[in-house]
């Protein structure tokens, strides 16, 4: 079908309810002669006479009356669809796809799910977890979750996070039996967890900022136990097996219940946290638009607690 048709199809159906084009072209705001030659222009183009006009009135033409008839429920159908439009704007609803890495999903998202679902219960959200930059125009997603620093130029991002802090901990059993470091380069002396991010990968450095001259450096760490989980190495940590490096907010609560002990203070400045971030913000679906207002919205509440 020529789906250049549609326009006019719609203005002959409307025309056909109205028994006239004075009422039809108000209702669709343009002028009775305009929509005379809309009508002219399709019944040359149909080849077939939809109406019978006369100096007083217009009526459908039997032709008419059995186009009239299969048109009718699709145009219903097309109104159906631009009507749920505006139900969406009211209660947002549809599937949403986000490739997030394992510790913002964690520590961001998971813990509201629950209250997300409970206020847009129509959504359908699906969170593709990988560790890697994430592509998430290759892997078919609405938006990803990634650090700052890892979300490309091209992209619109949203902060979901406060800023973060890369931070040292250890465990008080751990710092019992070997006096705490006092500047990174310590750290040649200690046992150290050390991180592989995927299978094959380097082992990740620990990053660090002079806090004397604000000059960034990196130190490797070496130590008695290497692993690719975050959960894994963090455990580890809390059964004294060396120091950690960990984003502060994942080893709070344990430093506040005192298993954990924070050290090199001075040398880990903040930094920007996690992004939510999707290629455009033109015509934002009213779902996307809803997740990026929720989580705004707990961003928020962490920099006020």
């Amino acid at each position: 079908m020529d789906r250049t048709l549609l326009p006019a199809l719609a203005a002959f159906a409307e025309v056909a309810r109205e028994g006239g084009f004075t009422a039809a072209a108000r209702r669709l705001n343009v002028s009775p002669s305009a929509l005379s030659q809309t009508l002219r222009t399709l019944e040359e183009r149909l080849e077939v006479r939809l109406l019978n006009r006369s100096t007083r009135s217009v009526s459908v033409t039997e032709e008419g009356r059995l186009l009239l008839s299969r048109i009718e429920p699709a145009l219903a159908v097309i109104s159906q669809a631009v009507i749920g439009l505006d139900d969406d704007r009211e209660q947002p609803g549809g599937e949403i796809r986000i490739s997030t890495s394992r510790l913002a999903a964690r520590q961001f998202i998971e813990p509201h799910l629950g209250e997300f679902h409970r206020r847009y219960p129509k959504v359908r959200l699906e969170l593709v977890i990988d560790d890697g930059l994430g592509d998430i125009i290759r892997e078919g997603c609405d938006a990803g979750v990634r650090l700052r620093e890892a979300v490309a130029d091209s992209m619109i991002a949203v902060p979901i996070s406060p800023p973060m802090r890369l931070v040292v901990v250890a465990s008080p059993a751990y710092l019992a039996g070997h006096p705490a470091p006092q500047t990174p380069h310590d750290l040649s002396v200690h046992d150290c967890v050390a991180f592989r991010p995927g299978v094959q990968g380097p082992i990740m450095k620990w990053e660090f900022n002079d806090p004397a001259t604000g000059q960034d450096f990196t130190v490797e760490p070496h130590g008695p136990f290497v692993t690719n989980a975050d959960e894994t190495m963090l455990s580890a940590g809390l059964q004294g097996l060396g120091l950690v490096q960990h984003m502060d907010c994942v080893v709070r609560e344990h430093v506040a219940a005192g298993v954990l002990i924070r050290v090199l203070d001075d040398w880990c400045p903040p930094f920007d946290g996690f992004d939510l971030y999707l290629p455009s913000r033109d015509q934002m679906a009213p779902k996307m638009r809803a997740l990026v207002d929720f989580l705004v919205e707990k961003r928020r509440a962490l920099e006020q607690a």
